[in-house]
């Protein structure tokens, strides 16, 4: 079956993009998880993985095109250009270290990793081995960014106010500890509730209170300069993604989707 977000990306969304003038750039910020060869059987939208081949595509791809990656703290600068690019990955699987980086590296490019803390060292998450603290400092020394994707990965929303609190700030003092330097990134785990007006005011107070001064979100779309730093969209990218795919969501035309996507959110809020 032909794949819908991608048909109206590349044929709807894409001819009237590029009829729009760029007054106000966006940067993408890209959301990888796990860079291996594990196969999934799910909905292409759905997926977590990329194939080690497939995301070695993706980073040469950047190169070719002139792409240079930034920081999350450098995305809200003025200068940020049409070529500017922020590569992160949720949960910190191992194969970062194995998979990914080495063709970062390659690349020269930079990149942030959000920690679940609770699986550092520890059990699998997801039926996949996470990074552990030597793999960790080092890779922080070759200077990778590493932020907070809470301590367990639970679904915030579901949870009492002071677990919340315990969850955004326990990850947040481990890797600190761990690492010796400040973490002021921050990862938003499962999907956000942005309809949520109260829920999403407590994060956002929770959030700075602890420290932080990014988050980043499964919102979908480009991150643009003056849009606040809580709470930052993405665009989410996995093997499903061809050349074709990826460059037009850098490009903006995958943005619509963000609308369809907060509608679902509404409508699940009323029937829940």
């Amino acid at each position: 079956m032909p794949r819908l977000d991608r048909l109206l990306t590349l044929y709807c969304f894409r001819p009237l993009c590029t009829l729009r003038l760029a007054n106000n750039p966006a940067v993408p910020i890209l959301m990888y998880h796990s860079i291996s060869d594990a196969d999934e059987s799910v909905h292409p939208y759905y997926r977590i993985n990329t194939l080690t081949k497939v995301f070695a595509d993706h980073m040469r791809f950047l190169a070719a095109q002139g792409y240079r990656t930034i920081s999350l703290t450098e995305a809200g600068a003025e200068e940020c250009d049409s070529r500017s690019v922020v590569i992160t990955f949720d949960d910190g699987y191992d194969d970062f270290y194995f998979e990914a980086f080495p063709i970062l590296k390659a690349c020269g490019f930079q990149a942030t990793v959000f920690l679940a803390t609770a699986y550092v060292d520890g059990e699998r998450f997801r039926g996949r081995r996470c990074l552990n603290w030597e793999q960790i400092r080092e890779l922080h020394k070759a200077g990778v960014t590493f932020g907070s994707h809470t301590h367990t990965h639970p679904q915030l929303r579901y949870l009492s106010r002071p677990a919340v609190v315990q969850e955004i700030r326990k990850s947040k003092n481990i890797i600190e500890d761990r690492l010796g330097s400040a973490v002021t990134d921050f990862s938003y785990p499962y999907r956000f509730p942005e309809e949520n007006g109260e829920f999403t005011t407590f994060i956002s107070d929770e959030l700075r209170n602890a420290g932080y001064t990014r988050c980043v979100t499964t919102m979908i779309g480009r991150y643009r300069s003056g849009g606040g730093a809580l709470f930052m969209k993405r665009l989410p990218a996995n093997s499903a993604d061809d050349e074709a795919l990826l460059s037009a969501k850098l490009k903006g035309s995958y943005d619509w989707l963000h609308t369809p996507q907060y509608l679902i959110k509404r409508i699940r809020s009323l029937i829940d």
